[in-house]
């Protein structure tokens, strides 16, 4: 048999890691399966590759054809993100696998509660009536816009496993949380794919930035929140100067209006040490990671996410440090340096890069051993078999076979030209009025890092406006 898939998602310009997630992994999954694409009422999809291969309809069909039988399986992606409200709608009334990209869902029942079912008290009512006088107390924080840690302990993902016929996800963390909530609930790991990125030379991204070949940098790369561990970040970085270490870090990425990061930057004395670069086109993104020596992915607390952003760092084979955390535990030590977010926090940091700045090699060989651990366990042909494999155990379909030996097409771009140089490494400057109001807005509505596609078209209407 041939099978039939409903896949339900974000697609780009919908502001969702998920929307890069789908379409990369979209022409390999259609290796197996006639797949007919459902998105959000009234979006059309930027991708052109989308509507020339799949018929796309708006998600409110789904239902009456579900009911007809016109499916041998439906695949919901749900995450902590607004781009998702529809297909969480949808997927209530029917049943469906349910890709689980994040395991806190709190933010985004929040923000359903209030801008879908315009009633806040039932987020309110929901906390309380799951956790108690705890959750009460946090949800009335939340609802006043005092956005506390303790909510990553709620997840607020109850009724998404009560919904779901099964649970994909993407770390063994994430489903073993899963089944302590409903361990009769089918649980398939499908890791997550990614296009293996392009190696640039390190001198040639730096001399296109105006980064000097000898200076000592760091980098983070993302959003920029009070959880992506930025002021252990800089602490680290003040002790490596004190040090006799002239090093320089790089903050690649927009700031959340929530952070106050020009505090942290005066308070630890760093003007001239910390470049926040806000938000980049994907061609200069690359460049800043090849110009770097030393990359941090660190964050706590997490919503049990698996991180794109950061699989992408090691599979441009940089020397990579990430906390010791949840779902990132399970990278080999070999791939990431792991740091602990107890007190030893910022210690291990300044052990980490103190050591990997002054061993090259050592550097290199860690780069290269996580380039080759996602060239070997996070390929998109890969993340197709295993999700095409657990479809066909839950829906009992025999043995998947592949119906075409090629992906639909190439989901990784061309590299792209860098149009002109960067200007020199300097202390940041403040965006324009333009630029600002972009970034906030973007965090208003849920864009992180991964978000790479939806970043660049906001970047690109940015740019013909000035």
């Amino acid at each position: 048999m041939t099978p039939r898939i409903a896949y339900c998602s974000p697609v780009n310009p919908a502001p969702s890691g998920i929307s890069d997630y789908s379409e990369e992994l979209l022409p390999y999954l259609a290796q197996y399966a006639e797949i007919t694409l459902f998105v959000a009422d009234g979006l059309r999809p930027t991708n052109p590759q989308l509507e020339r291969q799949f018929t796309v309809l708006p998600i409110r069909k789904l239902e009456r054809l579900a009911r007809r039988g016109a499916f041998d399986a439906i695949v919901y992606h749900i995450g902590n993100s607004p781009a998702h409200a529809s297909i969480w709608r949808v997927a209530q009334r029917v049943p469906g696998v349910i890709v689980l990209h994040d395991f806190v869902l709190h933010h985004f029942m929040l923000w359903y509660a209030a801008n879908v079912q315009h009633d806040v008290q039932r987020y309110v009512t929901m906390m309380r009536a799951r956790y108690g006088a705890d959750g009460e107390h946090v949800a009335q924080l939340m609802i006043r816009s005092r956005f506390s840690e303790a909510a990553f302990s709620f997840p607020c993902n109850e009724d998404v496993l009560a919904a779901a016929k099964a649970v994909i996800g993407h770390s063994r963390y994430l489903l073993d949380r899963v089944a302590a909530i409903r361990p009769d609930l089918p649980r398939g790991l499908v890791p997550m794919g990614v296009p293996l990125p392009p190696v640039i030379d390190r001198n040639e991204a730096r001399r296109r930035l105006g980064i000097p070949l000898e200076l000592p940098l760091l980098a983070t790369f993302g959003h920029i929140n009070a959880w992506k561990r930025i002021e252990p970040t800089l602490r680290a970085l003040a002790l490596l100067r004190r040090e006799g270490i002239d090093a320089h870090c790089v903050l690649v990425g927009s700031v959340s209006p929530n952070y106050d990061l020009k505090s942290v930057i005066q308070r630890l004395g760093l003007q001239a040490a910390v470049t926040v670069t806000g938000y980049v086109e994907r061609s200069q993104f690359e460049d800043y990671v090849a110009a770097t020596d030393v990359c941090l992915n660190l964050r706590y607390p997490t919503a049990g996410e698996t991180s794109a952003s950061l699989l992408r760092l090691l599979g441009a084979g940089k020397p990579t440090l990430v906390s010791a955390v949840d779902a990132f535990r399970e990278l080999p030590p070999d791939v990431a340096a792991q740091v602990d977010v107890d007190e030893s926090e910022t210690d291990m940091i300044v052990a980490y890069c103190r050591r990997l700045l002054a061993d090259p090699a050592l550097a290199a060989a860690l780069g290269a051993r996580a380039r080759a651990y996602v060239a070997t366990n996070h390929t998109l042909p890969g993340a197709a078999r295993a999700m095409i494999g657990f479809l066909a155990e839950v829906y009992g379909w025999p043995a998947p076979r592949l119906l075409r030996t090629e992906p639909l097409w190439d989901p990784a771009p061309p590299l792209a030209a860098v149009a002109s140089p960067a200007s020199p490494v300097q202390p940041a400057a403040s965006p324009s009025l333009l630029v600002y109001a972009a970034a906030r807005a973007a965090a208003d509505i849920g864009l992180t890092e991964d978000d790479t596609a939806a970043l660049r078209s906001v970047a690109a209407l940015i740019h013909e406006l000035t």
